[in-house]
């Protein structure tokens, strides 16, 4: 368990904070590309590390994330008029681009240069993969964008799944990259005489205690959970934390699973997911259905249900199934054995058990066992990045070389007993085709 000042450091994320300093070395995914859709468009209202900003597109097509204050007298710019390559504020005029370079200070004289001494806070933007990243870090020259292959694709190869969770970014990374919840919060209900022999929903049900391995990387931390298969043989599922936020799930096949999930800080209490998985012939359901599952309409789905966005900070991408609702659990599906946690949706039971533990756990009342190891090792990389860069200044991994996110993760049936690092070496290659696999599906 962490003490109670190592929690606090790793769960505080605002400007200043320990935790907030290492992630403004990053890029950071702050929104949809699709939610500014065209120049001179409403701005939006982004939280974003605990910083309340502006976005919008100015009239030659450049996103601009600025501060919410008007630098003038503190009203805020989401009330802005968005035309011609700024955004002006509704109270006196002032106007300012993407930059936040004052350009226009209509009630000012205009003998006046007051406007050149004045700007806004504003981080530069780049957009790639249907993502909008921001640099809200201290370099002038901002570090490359991390080389996420799903974040590179072509048009329509891809699918962006933006979910916001109303709890502490740290439990929802510590969700994702513990495995042996699966074959009870989402699987539990299965029996192995439910599945086919041979599959990985069989593997996974048959035996729920996975043994783990589990490595540090360039990048951040790998895991392998192995249990066994067919007999001579090892059903691994290998994941990854990717400095500072970012995970890769195991379901899919390793060497042609392509994903990689954002749990970007919103403030110390919300979290924005961006899941972004590749669109391909293993996948063809998703949404709807998890990599791991067949069709049939006995095991949970994936796609929810969603609330209309609003303009509120807190207003974009919120399930319709959360704590007001108690995230649809139904008692007799539970009872009946149809649900093991009686909640249908799979996002919606990781979100539920997350939440619940409140806004940000108390992690001095946990008591960590072997099925852990992952989180623990995740912690301890954080902490370790976190006092080099206050300590020495020691740049965080992945800010300064953006290949080390070249990998993939995914599930693989490997011989007993082979070092399984080596065994997988080319699979986790990414930018790197295998077609083979897919013919080799269990």
């Amino acid at each position: 368990m962490l003490s109670p000042e190592e929690n606090e450091m790793l769960c505080r994320v605002g400007p200043g904070t320990a935790m907030g300093n290492l992630m403004r070395q990053y890029w950071i995914p702050a929104l949809l590309s699709s939610e500014l859709p065209k120049p001179d468009c409403d701005p939006i209202r982004v939280m974003l590390l605990g910083e309340k900003l502006i976005a919008f597109r100015d009239s030659l097509g450049r996103v601009g994330l600025i501060q919410n204050h008007c630098p003038h007298r503190g009203a805020s710019l989401f009330f802005g008029r968005n035309s011609d390559c700024g955004i002006r504020c509704v109270y006196h005029g002032w106007q300012f681009d993407v930059h936040g370079n004052c350009i226009d200070m209509p009630n000012e004289p205009k003998e006046s240069d007051f406007k050149h001494k004045v700007k806004a806070v504003a981080y530069p933007c780049v957009e790639r993969g249907g993502l909008v990243w921001a640099y809200m870090g201290p370099r002038k020259t901002p570090p490359p964008l991390p080389d996420i292959e799903v974040n590179q694709l072509p048009e329509g190869e891809y699918a962006i799944i933006p979910t916001m969770l109303e709890c502490n970014w740290l439990q929802t990374v510590e969700g994702e990259i513990d495995t042996s919840h699966a074959g009870f919060l989402h699987f539990g209900s299965i029996q192995p005489e439910d599945t086919q022999e041979g599959t990985f929903l069989h593997y996974t049900v048959k035996d729920r205690a996975p043994r783990y391995a589990v490595v540090d990387t360039e990048y951040g931390c790998m895991y392998g959970a192995y249990r066994p298969a067919k007999p001579g043989y090892m059903y691994w599922r290998i994941a990854n934390f990717l400095f500072p936020f970012f995970t890769q799930s195991p379901e899919g096949i390793l060497g042609h699973h392509v994903i990689t999930n954002a749990w970007v800080p919103m403030d110390d209490h919300h979290t924005m997911s961006f899941i972004m998985i590749r669109k391909s012939p293993d996948q063809d359901n998703w949404p709807k259905r998890h990599p791991l599952l067949g069709d049939s309409d006995k095991y949970p789905t994936v796609q929810t249900p969603m609330l209309p966005n609003t303009s509120d900070w807190f207003g974009r991408f919120r399930s319709a199934l959360n704590s007001s609702n108690d995230y649809g659990l139904d008692r007799e599906r539970q009872r009946e054995g149809l649900d093991y946690s009686g909640i249908k949706y799979l996002p919606v039971q990781d979100r539920a058990v997350q939440e619940s533990m409140g806004p940000i756990y108390d992690r001095t009342q946990e008591h960590l066992a072997v099925s852990d190891a992952m989180v623990i090792r995740v912690r301890r990389r954080l902490l370790s990045a976190i006092r080099a860069l206050a300590d020495k200044n020691i740049t965080p991994p992945g800010v300064a070389q953006p290949e080390v996110y070249r990998t993939r993760s995914g599930s693989v049936i490997l011989p007993e007993g082979v070092d399984w690092v080596e065994a997988t070496r080319e699979l986790r290659q990414a930018f790197v085709e295998h077609p083979e696999v897919l013919a080799q599906r269990p």
